[in-house]
C-alpha cells in the first residue's frame, strides 16, 4: 500500500507540474527585462506599463469583457429557464430536445462560426457586438442548462409542491424555492460560460466586425508580427482576475452551505 501511495503521489504531482508549468513561466517572463523569452535578464515592470499605455489592447479587453458579460447574462436567463422547463416536461420527445439544447457543444467551431456567419449575412445583420453576442450566446447556454439540469435532477420536487399547496403562485415557487436552490449551479455554469466566451477565437473570427476587436482576435492577429512580454503581464493580471472570482465564488457558496 505505502508503494502504490508514494507512486500516486509522484503521479499526481507530475500531472500537476506538466500543468501549471507554462503558467508559471508565464507570470515569470512577464517580470523580465529582456523582450526575448530566452533567458532571465532582470526584474522589471516596464512591460506592465507598456500593457497600460497600449490603448488597443485595452479596448479590445474591456470589449471582451463586455461581451462576456453579456452573453453570460442572456444565456443564465436561457439555460436556467430551458432547463427548467426540460426537467417538467413529460414528452416522448424529451431526450431529442435535451440532445438538441447541447449541440452546439458537439459541432465544430469552425463550423459553427460558418453558420452563424451566413445565417447574419441572409438576416442582413451588421457584423458587430450584435452578431457577437447572439453568437457567444449561442454556445454559452448549453454550459448552463447542463450545470442547472444536474442541479435538477438532485432537488427534492417536493418543497415546490409544499410551497404550491400553502398558496405560492408558479412564478412565486420559482422565485422563493428553486430559483435559491440553483443558484449555486447558475453561478458555476456563467463562469464557465465566460471563460469560454473570453477564450473564443474561432468563432468570434467568423461574426467580428471590421472596426471591432476582442482580446482573443487582438492577440491572435499579434502572432503574425511577434508576441511582446505584453501578453505576458495581460496573461498574469487575467489569472490574478480568475483567482479573485474563484476565491469570492468559494467564499459565497461556503457561508450559504454554513
Amino acid at each position: 500500500m505505502r508503494k502504490n501511495s508514494k507512486f500516486a503521489g509522484f503521479y499526481m504531482g507530475l500531472i500537476f507540474f506538466l500543468m501549471y508549468l507554462p503558467i508559471a513561466i508565464v507570470i515569470i517572463f512577464s517580470f523580465n527585462e529582456s523582450k526575448l523569452p530566452v533567458r532571465l535578464t532582470g526584474f522589471s515592470l516596464k512591460w506592465y506599463q507598456e500593457l497600460l499605455q497600449d490603448n488597443a489592447m485595452l479596448e479590445a479587453l474591456v470589449n471582451s469583457l463586455i461581451l462576456g458579460c453579456l452573453s453570460c447574462l442572456v444565456s443564465a436567463v436561457i439555460g436556467t429557464l430551458g432547463a427548467v422547463g426540460l426537467s417538467r416536461i413529460r414528452w416522448k420527445s424529451r431526450g431529442v430536445l435535451e440532445y438538441i439544447s447541447i449541440l452546439p457543444l458537439m459541432i465544430p467551431e469552425i463550423i459553427l462560426g460558418m453558420v452563424l456567419m451566413a445565417f447574419f449575412y441572409l438576416l442582413g445583420l451588421p457584423f458587430g457586438m450584435l452578431t457577437l453576442l447572439i453568437g457567444h450566446t449561442v454556445f454559452c447556454v448549453p454550459y448552463i442548462l447542463m450545470e442547472v439540469k444536474a442541479r435538477l435532477v438532485g432537488m427534492d420536487p417536493s418543497l415546490e409542491e409544499a410551497a404550491r399547496d400553502l398558496g405560492a403562485g408558479p412564478g412565486r415557487a420559482f422565485w422563493d424555492i428553486t430559483l435559491p436552490l440553483i443558484m449555486p449551479a447558475v453561478i458555476s455554469g456563467s463562469l464557465l460560460a465566460f471563460a469560454m466566451s473570453m477564450d473564443d477565437v474561432v468563432i468570434s473570427i467568423f461574426i467580428n466586425g471590421p472596426r471591432l476587436s476582442t482580446l482573443p482576435i487582438k492577440v491572435y492577429t499579434q502572432l503574425k508580427t511577434g508576441v511582446t512580454p505584453e501578453i505576458n503581464a495581460l496573461c498574469t493580471l487575467l489569472l490574478i482576475a480568475t483567482l479573485i472570482i474563484f476565491l469570492i465564488y468559494t467564499r459565497i457558496t461556503k457561508n450559504k452551505h454554513k
